[in-house]
């Protein structure tokens, strides 16, 4: 059996998020391997991967924030919001550094974002990018997104780069198509890269021809560690885990406990002053 655990990879452009999973289901030998939110084929970089008994720690992990660098075209709509759908044509843009820098500070903090209509959240049941491929007109209602920071690094003619560090949920795609509505002249978004998933980061993730050479794989127990709180348990308490019972122990939030020989055993949450319950259990 494959060791249960996180692949953290850096996903290459022109391929979808279930490619990935499919080579790794193939390198690591088994079935059961996830990830924790997907990447646009057109978009590179993190894309977490669980193996085995971590794939019930990814929608956990989907929760948490994400970093990305991007390239905005401004001047141009698209119908996807991002370079891989239909343009309009070109309008000439008349480049005010100021008021492009401020469009942008516009989509800094807690807002109402309307996510690109090609994306995977469900209407009806349905996810609206098959609606979009049907012909439909699909209008997503805003949603509350937080955008903690947004750097604009630089602004080449047209096109502006930015850094965004940003709630899960937070369309990039749809920034871009907000800072062209909101400069009067449209944008889309031309590149794309992830370069972080929580506390999983560019510099640990491996390509899918370096995992080919060298399939690493991140133990469940660091990546519980990595991703939550951590609380040592003393030997009665971990039996208590493996059987589902409530903790008395004082945790803020979602927390990963661990046996006292290092096993990750659970995730936890509180359910009052000093007492929690299990969320996730991942012991027999």
């Amino acid at each position: 059996m494959a060791e249960s655990g996180l692949v953290i990879v850096d996903k290459p452009a022109g391929v979808t998020s279930h490619d990935v999973v499919s080579r790794v289901r193939r390198l690591a030998g088994t079935r059961k391997v996830g990830h924790a939110g997907t990447l646009d084929p057109m978009a590179t970089g993190v894309l977490v991967l669980g193996v085995e008994r971590a794939t019930r720690l990814l929608g956990h992990l989907m929760l948490t924030e994400k970093s990305y660098e991007a390239t905005v075209r401004l001047g141009q709509s698209s119908s996807t919001d991002d370079a891989e759908g239909e343009l309009s044509e070109p309008v000439e843009v008349a480049i005010d550094e100021a008021a492009v820098r401020a469009a942008f500070a516009g989509q800094v903090g807690d807002i109402m974002q309307r996510p690109t209509a090609v994306s995977a959240i469900k209407i009806d049941g349905q996810r609206a990018y098959a609606r979009v491929r049907a012909g439909e007109d699909v209008e997503i209602p805003a949603r509350p997104v937080t955008v903690h920071e947004l750097t604009v690094r630089a602004i080449r003619g047209v096109d502006v780069d930015i850094s965004v560090r940003c709630s899960s949920g937070t369309y990039i795609r749809a920034i871009a198509r907000d800072v062209g509505e909101a400069l009067g002249v449209g944008g889309h978004l031309t590149a794309l890269r992830r370069t972080a998933v929580g506390p999983y980061v560019l510099a640990v993730a491996r390509t899918l021809d370096e995992l080919a050479d060298d399939f690493v794989v991140l133990p469940i127990a660091e990546a519980a560690r990595a991703a939550f709180p951590g609380v040592d348990l003393e030997e009665t308490q971990a039996v208590d885990v493996r059987i589902g019972r409530r903790l008395s122990i004082q945790i803020d939030g979602l927390t990963a406990v661990f046996a006292p020989d290092g096993e990750f055993l659970a995730l936890y949450e509180p359910v009052g002053p000093s007492l929690a319950k299990a969320s996730a259990v991942f012991v027999g």
